[in-house]
């Protein structure tokens, strides 16, 4: 009896060593725009989990937006229930870095052998770097590209060169509407996230959004009079709809809908939403003057953990969902560019070969220019400020007073800008 209880203790003993020794981490991820990146997730997920069986992911519900993953964390932030991992919008990290709720990243990167050769070179990292500091690591990158329906420019007569200017964009509208087909000519993304394509219009004539000390707007002069007019001048000679923009992408992907003008990143699901019941061929943003660029969309992995263990935990998986392995999912699942060189270089060596469409965006990689987050507490009240100023065009409300448009918008937005941004 006494040696049968022995032998008990000692399996209990041996059991929970073993128990110890496989315990599992939970980590709690969160990311934005499900329609997008669910199966690049369920892919990275499901190969990290086979590489580290000692941590499990649980992926919280997506986020619905960029803005909306932001709030979320803020809100999040002061009931203590924050993702161990949260993937923001390149243009959201700076508030979690403001508000200390985004982790540094040095740590970690310090303890990397060979962080630099597995593909995070310094131009990656410059776009999660706040104060000199690492705070994130990019997943994804998008640039605005064309879209073109070429049967329906085919119907129209548009046998010639894509569109260089705005000017000819609005030659290809006439066409179409001339040509009797009943489709809707264009659609150009004006309420994409973070006023990404307000951004684009500006940036394409080099004019950022505020002066160098994020002081006072820089949008109300002459290349933000351009780019309010051609706004106008777009929604007005093409007859441009008023879609919310899932509709008007899937409207596009249906056939819909001639020339589409929005992020790279919705290549794949609207090649495969479209299965081929037309010519699709993505073509370069139009009418980038000399010296000017094109905001970089995308977003950014941001551990939020403290705790020592979970954020241990956090940082691995942050760091394979973005390395060669699992950066190259982002490219084969959907239309964004992954930054890490090691996945551009050589895992998707012939990749874009392959899917030109794809190789679009990563043409216009030397034009690439910051997605500006506007400083201070009132960075998202701006960005819903500009917003609704080009609904106003968009709605035909004002679609004849850009100018005014563009003066009251501005106005509105220096009185929310912080007098000393840090």
């Amino acid at each position: 009896m006494r040696r049968m209880l022995k032998m008990t203790v000692a399996t209990v003993a041996l059991l929970a060593g073993s128990a110890a020794a496989f315990a599992e981490t939970t980590i709690e991820v969160q990311y934005p725009y499900a329609h997008l990146f669910t199966k690049t997730y369920e892919n990275i997920v499901g190969d990290f989990e086979k590489a580290n069986p000692d941590i499990k992911v649980k992926m919280r519900a997506a986020y619905e937006s960029y803005e909306d993953a932001s709030q979320s964390v803020l809100k999040e932030s002061i009931t203590k229930k924050l993702p161990d991992v949260t993937f923001q919008g390149l243009n959201r990290q700076r508030i979690l870095v403001e508000k200390g709720i985004a982790q540094p990243l040095e740590p970690f990167i310090s303890k990397e052998a060979d962080f630099e050769k597995d593909g995070y070179h310094k131009a990656m990292l410059d776009l999660s770097t706040f104060d000199n500091k690492v705070y994130g690591l990019p997943f994804s990158i998008s640039l605005p590209v064309a879209y073109y329906n070429m049967d329906v420019l085919k119907k129209a007569g548009y046998t010639g060169e894509l569109p260089r200017t705005w000017d000819q964009v609005i030659e290809v509208c006439k066409a179409i509407k001339t040509s009797g087909q009943n489709v809707d000519t264009m659609f150009w993304g004006w309420n994409v996230t973070g006023n990404w394509f307000w951004q684009a219009l500006n940036w394409s004539r080099n004019n950022p959004m505020t002066s160098a000390d994020e002081t006072q707007v820089n949008f109300n002069n002459e290349h933000g009079k351009w780019a309010m007019k051609t706004f106008a001048k777009l929604v007005k000679a093409c007859d441009m709809p008023n879609n919310e923009w899932k509709e008007a992408m899937a409207n596009f992907s249906a056939g819909k809908v001639g020339m589409f003008f929005w992020s790279t990143s919705a290549l794949q699901k609207i090649t495969n939403d479209s299965k081929g019941t037309y010519e699709l061929k993505t073509d370069l943003y139009p009418e980038i003057a000399d010296g000017g660029g094109l905001p970089a969309g995308g977003n950014a992995g941001l551990v939020l953990a403290t705790d020592p263990v979970q954020a241990d935990a956090a940082w691995k998986f942050l760091k394979f969902a973005t390395s060669g392995q699992g950066a190259a999912q982002v490219a084969l699942t959907t239309g964004y560019m992954p930054p890490n060189k090691a996945a551009n270089e050589i895992i998707l060596k012939n990749f874009y070969d392959k899917n030109p469409n794809n190789f679009t965006a990563v043409k216009q990689l030397p034009l690439l220019r910051d997605w500006y987050a506007f400083p201070g507490e009132n960075g998202l009240k701006i960005t819903k400020v500009i917003e609704d100023a080009m609904q106003s065009i968009a709605s035909r409300e004002r679609i004849d007073e850009p100018e005014k448009v563009l003066q009251e918008m501005s106005e509105k937005v220096q009185a929310l800008l912080p007098k000393n941004p840090s």
